[in-house]
């Protein structure tokens, strides 16, 4: 399975995927685990894993994956403001087989976060820089 792979300031890795199937896939993978998951509060995003389970992800590891996922959302790519983005672990996780592919269910309500504009827009600037 070929999801986008990203490297947070911090060293930890985070994997996003590509497109349903894929979301399918790399859910799949943790569905079940500790690790923290990350997708948009309206659809139409990539899901995203953070890697690391010990120590547990700091805010910061958490704000930075959730700017990512926000921006390669059809949230932000639509609406250019800020995005929210749910937080839960691959414990909470559960897929139906009536469930259409990409979509997955929560057995409780998920954190919100919200993502700020000037984040989202900060982290693409920075991320043409580097390309």
């Amino acid at each position: 399975m070929k999801s986008r792979e990203f490297m947070l300031e911090s060293g930890t890795r985070i994997f996003l995927g590509k497109n349903s199937e894929n979301n399918d896939k790399l859910v799949e993978l943790y569905k079940g685990k500790s690790n923290l998951i990350l997708h948009t509060a309206n659809p139409g995003s990539p899901f995203c894993v953070i890697e690391k389970i010990k120590p547990k992800p700091s805010k910061q590891e958490i704000k930075e994956a959730a700017v990512i996922c926000a921006s390669k959302s059809q949230d932000w790519r639509n609406n250019k403001s800020d995005v929210g983005v749910h937080l839960f672990t691959g414990k909470e996780v559960y897929k139906e087989k009536s469930m259409k592919s990409g979509t997955w269910g929560l057995n409780k309500k998920p954190k919100l976060i919200k993502v700020k504009k000037k984040d989202i827009e900060e982290y693409i600037k920075n991320k043409e820089k580097e390309e």
